[in-house]
């Protein structure tokens, strides 16, 4: 484009000359004459104000030329007035966020699984890198104290005596007592020999083996049905007894100052077992192993459940208008604040890394950005300025 231009100031100093030698032949020669003689006047005053931008025209250290290199960190300063003051507002961040409707945009793009797994990709990232940086040590450290002082602090009998009355409200006692049932059932089937063996020992001398055989079987049989009769009956008396046994030990648990003591003696003891410290200290190693080979495997079940997680979310925010003005009512507050905040920071960013430039360079830069423009401005003036030297010299004629 510097080209360009600088062909239409020859062009126009060449009808210069050529209007010049031929303005005796007629009044044309004259109108000819008054164009390009404007035209130069522009082109150069247009050249000497886009070159006086970026250098000193000609290499001439002009007063007021090269003003970006030399006002560079002025300018820098004044880019930074400006954003902060015309960009970097409340009012002016509002409305945009008002416009923009984050929370039912960010819904519609969470609820699709694609965009809900590369947002899930991106908080595992973001996890993984938090789990990365931190102290192995002091975060070790801290858990442990934090969990020993925990459980130091919670009275460990109530919580059994509730962790009880939760299984039996579950009903979890009759499906372990059952499960018990079926065990001495078995236990009794799988050591028959042995008990006849030991009955045949403590039999009197004097009884017959055949009576002995027919006792064994009686008593057998006899115990095995007793299983079978609190096995099959859920109302049975046994059941209701041992429900009984158990809730009253429960409730002791809560009330029992002998049991109370005897819980907090038994955790003080097993805090102290050289196992359970072992397992304190290294409680943070495998909580963070564990969960950065969860992080990793786009598999697990924890990145499986970050992503439902959040297309779940996307899927209210979606659809629920009030979810949608909570999301918007809290961005517009971060963004607030942040503009409060850090605008001048954010102004002094620009300012200080236009500092740092090259001023030439800087001008070279910029010149690159905007040269095709500026280059447009001296073709322009050197038509305007024909132009207006043309009609300069018709007003003249007429007059």
């Amino acid at each position: 484009m510097k080209r360009i231009a600088l062909a239409f100031l020859l062009a126009a100093a060449a009808l210069y000359v050529l209007a010049r030698w031929r303005e005796d032949h007629g009044a044309a020669w004259g109108y000819l004459r008054a164009f390009s003689e404007a035209a130069m006047v522009g082109a150069l005053a247009d050249w000497f104000a886009v070159t006086a931008l970026f250098r000193h025209p000609l290499g001439l250290p002009i007063p007021h030329t090269a003003i970006i290199p030399h006002r560079k960190d002025q300018i820098g300063e004044s880019l930074g007035q400006f954003v902060q003051e015309n960009f970097l507002t409340r009012e002016v961040l509002h409305d945009r966020l008002d416009q923009a409707q984050v929370g039912r945009r960010l819904g519609e793009w969470l609820a699709q699984p694609a965009n809900a797994a590369r947002a899930g990709e991106g908080v595992a990232d973001a996890l993984r890198g938090s789990l990365e940086v931190l102290d192995d040590r002091d975060v070790g450290t801290a858990l442990e104290h934090l969990v020993e002082q925990k459980v130091r602090t919670t009275p460990v009998a109530p919580l059994m005596g509730r962790a009880i009355d939760l299984a039996m409200e579950g009903g979890h006692h009759q499906r372990l007592l059952d499960a018990v049932l079926t065990g001495l059932a078995g236990f009794l089937d799988d050591n028959r020999t042995t008990f006849r063996e030991r009955l045949t020992k403590e039999s009197p001398w004097w009884i017959p083996e055949p009576i002995d055989d027919r006792i064994f079987e009686k008593i057998f049989t006899a115990v095995h049905r007793f299983l079978a009769d609190i096995g099959d009956a859920p109302e049975h008396e046994v059941r209701r007894s041992i429900d009984a046994r158990v809730a009253a030990f429960a409730q002791r648990l809560r009330s029992d100052p002998d049991l109370l003591a005897k819980g907090e003696e038994l955790k003080q003891e097993l805090l102290a077992h050289d196992d359970v410290r072992a397992w304190l200290q290294s409680l943070w190693g495998e909580v963070k192993r564990t969960t950065l080979a969860a992080t990793e495997d786009a598999g697990s079940e924890l990145r499986a459940r970050i992503d439902s997680g959040l297309a779940r979310m996307g899927a209210r925010l979606a659809t629920e208008p009030a979810l949608q003005a909570k999301v918007d009512d809290w961005v517009r507050r971060a963004a607030g604040y942040l503009v409060d905040h850090y605008r001048g920071e954010v102004a002094e960013i620009i300012s200080s890394t236009v500092a740092k430039w090259d001023g030439k360079a800087t001008a070279e830069r910029l010149e690159l950005q905007v040269g095709r423009d500026l280059q447009f401005i001296r073709i322009n003036g050197t038509l305007v300025g024909g132009l207006a030297g043309l009609l300069i010299h018709t007003i003249a004629q007429l007059l």
